[in-house]
């Protein structure tokens, strides 16, 4: 029976003490590409999640700062083998990208683009709790696009790096609109930079907005000669220009974003910072109007504390631990919960009596990095710990099943059973990287090849074993454990140096719970739990 006084002392644990202001980073985990909006008294953001599925998270508040995941615009982005993790394909740091959050006329409109899928993809609902999401999908994909209604009715999207592009949709935004406008309104955002600084990130992640009558067009980029983010605001009297830009933030790679307001009008812009393995997490700055431009911050820079309510709580809507109990109705799994790529529901299930998580092996795979059904969700800063209970009795010869922090430089613990014998391993891969460039904590990896190396492999003579995964963002490491009680700790003296790939995972690093086959599939493993901690 599990013990109601440990599920409470570990809630109390997850509490951080910062006082009673609101206190940046607005959430203190993986939240990229954000777009924000306001509906009347409450606030709604998507983000992006890639390759993971469900995706296109979106999340709502009703201060903007504590945050919690409502709903996702789909379950399943496409069916095909990158997605579906087969014939040895894979998706990862693709999937979808940046998206664009939108309410008109009643109804919620976020739109997004895949590679993966060759297409634009645009969903809606009435109520993002409840949904249901249509969606609609056209050719080409739209780069970064800012889905816009403007008040004549008229329906646009603004896309594009670098050069950034305006075209018409359909009054439904189900499509392009045929002889509709289709130009370029910014030639090379960049140039706001200089001409000889024009060579950095190319200006995209456009965010449009209409304020008291002008347009607003939110892109990040970065100049040539030093690699730090910045928000760039190009203003209009029309939306299809000409456009004046100017940059309004290069500060501790911040950016990317866009503005949204309170109903007592103040203004704030909601952007991101990237911040190594821990990924990018989601920043709040006032904003002041000044000659008709939105200011950011304070000073140039964005505070750590902020006139808003406290958040010390917040996160804990975004992850959660798990005991996989379900009450009568309540869903298989809480919307913290993300699968790598689309699942195979045919081989997972939760239990009852007790409850518990069961991964069953659907077919064999080569790594673990292709195994389907791994259970995901992020980890925290600035440190943060996971645990989990894995009773093994119904593994296969050739299973391997455990914890693993994700990235595509990996670590795991876990159970491996070989020629009838069960052992507890712990497993990191190696990158032989030919071409790093690191930038202000960006690291861009080029030409990888990955080499998995076990570090340990203890003997397991019993059916229930504890493993454990610290990580901590400040020295970027981290940390395996194993235990035979649950009670005594035992650390597996090689620790993960974290790593975060923008030319692969394009992630923060991950929790997840997984169980896979590389000799013949039908095991099975039951996870008793699932518990964070900082």
């Amino acid at each position: 029976m599990k013990s109601t006084l440990l599920i409470a002392l570990l809630v109390l644990s997850n509490i951080f003490v910062w006082g009673q202001s609101a206190q940046n980073p607005i959430i203190y985990a993986d939240v990229p590409d954000v777009s924000t909006i306001r509906v009347g008294d409450t606030y709604y953001m998507s983000s992006t999640t890639m390759h993971m599925s469900p995706g296109l998270p979106i999340m709502k508040s009703k201060d903007l700062v504590n945050w919690e995941i409502a709903g996702y615009a789909y379950d399943r982005l496409v069916e095909n083998d990158k997605m579906n993790l087969e014939n040895g394909q894979e998706a990862y740091g693709k999937g979808s990208w940046a998206s664009s959050l939108r309410f008109h006329n009643g109804m919620f409109y976020v739109s997004t683009f895949s590679a993966t899928s060759g297409k634009t993809h645009v969903y809606k609902t009435k109520s993002v709790e409840n949904g249901p999401w249509e969606s609609f999908t056209f050719e080409p994909v739209l780069h970064d696009n800012s889905l816009f209604f403007d008040d004549d009715g008229r329906v646009y999207m603004i896309y594009g790096g670098g050069k950034i592009h305006l075209i018409e949709l359909l009054p439904d935004a189900s499509g392009i609109k045929p002889d509709g406008i289709n130009k370029v309104i910014i030639e090379n955002a960049n140039m706001v930079f200089g001409k000889d600084e024009v060579g950095g990130l190319p200006g995209e992640g456009s965010q449009m907005h209409k304020i008291n009558g002008k347009y607003y067009l939110f892109n990040i980029g970065s100049p040539k000669s030093k690699w730090i983010r910045s928000v760039i605001v190009s203003r209009a009297d029309k939306i299809t220009g000409p456009y004046e830009s100017k940059v309004m933030l290069q500060y501790e790679q911040i950016a990317q974003g866009g503005l949204v307001d309170t109903p007592e009008g103040d203004w704030y812009a909601m952007l991101f910072g990237d911040r190594g393995s821990l990924g990018r997490i989601p920043y709040l700055a006032p904003v002041e109007w000044k000659d008709g431009w939105p200011v950011i911050g304070v000073d140039g820079k964005v505070p750590e504390k902020l006139d808003l309510p406290d958040n010390s709580k917040g996160l804990f809507n975004i992850v959660s631990s798990d005991e996989f109990e379900r009450k009568h109705k309540e869903p298989k799994l809480p919307l913290v919960w993300q699968w790598n790529h689309n699942p195979d529901h045919e081989n997972w299930d939760i239990l009852k009596k007790p409850g518990r998580l069961r991964i069953t092996t659907g077919r064999v795979d080569t790594n673990i990095l292709l195994a389907r059904n791994m259970l995901t969700q992020r980890t925290f800063g600035p440190h943060c710990s996971a645990s989990t209970c894995i009773d093994v009795e119904g593994m296969k010869d050739g299973d391997i099943a455990g914890l693993i922090a994700l990235q595509n430089k990996y670590g795991y613990v876990g159970v491996k059973m070989e020629n009838g014998k069960k052992s507890i391993v712990m497993v990191q891969s190696q990158l032989g990287i030919e071409n790093e460039d690191q930038k202000h904590g960006i690291v861009m990896t080029h030409q990888i090849s990955t080499e998995v190396k076990e570090f340990e492999q203890i003997p397991l003579a019993q059916e229930k074993v504890y493993l454990k995964i610290d990580c901590d963002f400040d020295t970027e490491k981290a940390n395996f454990y194993y235990s035979l009680n649950g009670k005594d700790w035992k650390e597996i003296r090689k620790s993960l140096q974290m790593l975060y790939s923008i030319t692969k995972h394009f992630m923060g690093y991950r929790y997840g719970l997984f169980n896979y086959a590389t000799q013949e599939a039908g095991g099975y493993v039951d996870f008793d739990y699932y518990r964070i901690n900082q």
